[in-house]
Formats: structure tokens, sequence, C-alpha cells
């Protein structure tokens, strides 16, 4: 699902009063706050969907695939998710699984 049938979906079910560009700002909002928090070095938790927290990965030599040449990689922070004990099991519920 792409932003914009988020938006749509906000729109039809919940917030028929807001606009669609007032509803992109909410949605804006929630993702920059978990983005900040990754930054800061901080996690975010949803209640019943997951957890967002940060992760370093270490300075590394690596190679270039193409020339075999070493290359030195920094240190990076990443962001590993944790999904939550309720969406885990409301996505098990229908074992269907359809690529």
């Amino acid at each position: 699902m792409v932003r914009s049938e988020i938006i749509s979906k906000l729109s039809n079910r919940i917030h028929k009063k807001l606009k669609k560009s007032e509803l992109g700002k909410i949605l804006d909002t929630i993702l920059n706050s978990v983005i900040d928090g990754i930054t800061e070095n901080k996690a975010s938790e949803w209640r019943a969907f997951g957890r967002f927290s940060p992760k370093k990965i270490k300075e590394k030599i690596g190679r270039n695939p193409r020339t075999n040449e070493k290359i030195y990689v920094p240190e990076k922070i990443s962001m590993k998710f944790k999904m939550a004990k309720e969406l885990k099991n409301k996505i098990n519920q229908n074992k269907s699984y359809t690529n």
C-alpha cells in the first residue's frame, strides 16, 4: 500500500471532514516523529503494531564486487522493526499467503 492509498482509506473510513492534504500532513508528522526518534537514538513504539528502534552497524572493510578492490565502509545507523504480538496474530489468522 502506498501513501496515497493510506490517505484515501483514512479519508473514507475515519475523517470525512478533513481534507486529504490535512490527512497527508498528519501522516507525514507521524512518520517524521519515528524518523526523528531514530536519528536521536530513541525507539518509537506503537502499541498493537510494533517497535521501531535504531541499530548501529559497525564499520568494516568491504570489497567492490566488480574490481575486487577493498573499500572502507563507515559506521551507519539503520532501523529495525519488531512486530507486536497482536499484529503477528492478526497477520497469521489467514494462513493463505499469495505473492
